[in-house]
């Protein structure tokens, strides 16, 4: 069975503020895992430290592709320190994904900062929001990208939202890259109309039919992810995490 994570992104404006202690509650919560959305300059044995002290574990880290093309060594020495193996892109500027040759051109980038990840014992990654989903010669750039990166070297994290705030079906593109799917992200939307976040199994995305094909697929990760909140992050996140395991 897969576990839950928290996108710390979440609750940025909590990390911010308190980086160590804001880990201490989620892990009190009961999730995981956490993914990691910057490190507020925190030395990297101090939080795996307080990973360790909360009972969670790095489940993946989201990654600026600036660094991952500059200064990948010490990116990998760092997650390496906090027991993080997956490294996730989490959008390129738009210069990289303006039409098909861009996606192309960044696919083999991707390929290449996967192989660096790989030959460290890292696993790279995509993280896709919706402009991954305009057509070029009708073809999603998600699809170019993903046609021209190898499975071993770039997984793809869905992000549901995402997927479906462009009218499309997470679960068709989980069936489609089935072999590439450790890590999902799960972020819900309140209705086709309000397309604002919301706590997960207040919405209209069917988890259980995501989480089932997640099963047979062998992800690793589903990790909570939310943007908008109506009540309080940590009752929000507390109520995301109940459903969900409701569902595993």
């Amino acid at each position: 069975m897969g576990k839950v994570g928290l996108q710390l992104y979440s609750i940025r404006e909590l990390t911010q503020k308190d980086f160590f202690g804001t880990i201490e509650k989620v892990g009190k919560i009961g999730y995981d895992g956490v993914e990691f959305a910057g490190f507020f300059n925190a030395p990297a044995k101090e939080l795996r430290k307080a990973l360790d002290n909360s009972g969670l574990e790095a489940c993946g880290s989201h990654t600026a592709i600036d660094l991952l093309t500059k200064n990948l060594e010490e990116v990998m020495d760092y997650n390496h320190e906090i027991g993080n193996s997956f490294i996730i892109c989490p959008g390129i500027p738009e210069n990289m994904r303006d039409s098909s040759d861009a996606w192309k051109r960044t696919a083999d980038l991707f390929n290449e900062i996967g192989l660096k990840c790989k030959e460290n014992g890292f696993q790279f990654g995509y993280h896709n929001h919706s402009v991954e989903f305009q057509l070029f010669n009708g073809e999603y750039g998600f699809d170019i990208l993903a046609e021209n990166t190898r499975a071993d070297l770039v997984c793809l994290q869905i992000d549901t939202y995402w997927v479906e705030y462009e009218g499309l079906k997470s679960v068709d593109f989980m069936k489609k890259y089935h072999d590439r799917l450790p890590l999902i992200h799960i972020k819900q939307m309140k209705s086709f109309e309000d397309k604002r976040c919301t706590e997960i199994g207040k919405g209209v995305i069917d988890f259980k039919e995501i989480i089932n094909l997640g099963k047979e697929y062998g992800t690793k990760w589903y990790i909570v992810e939310q943007e908008y909140f109506e009540i309080p992050y940590m009752q929000s996140i507390e109520e995301s995490l109940q459903y969900l395991k409701s569902i595993l």
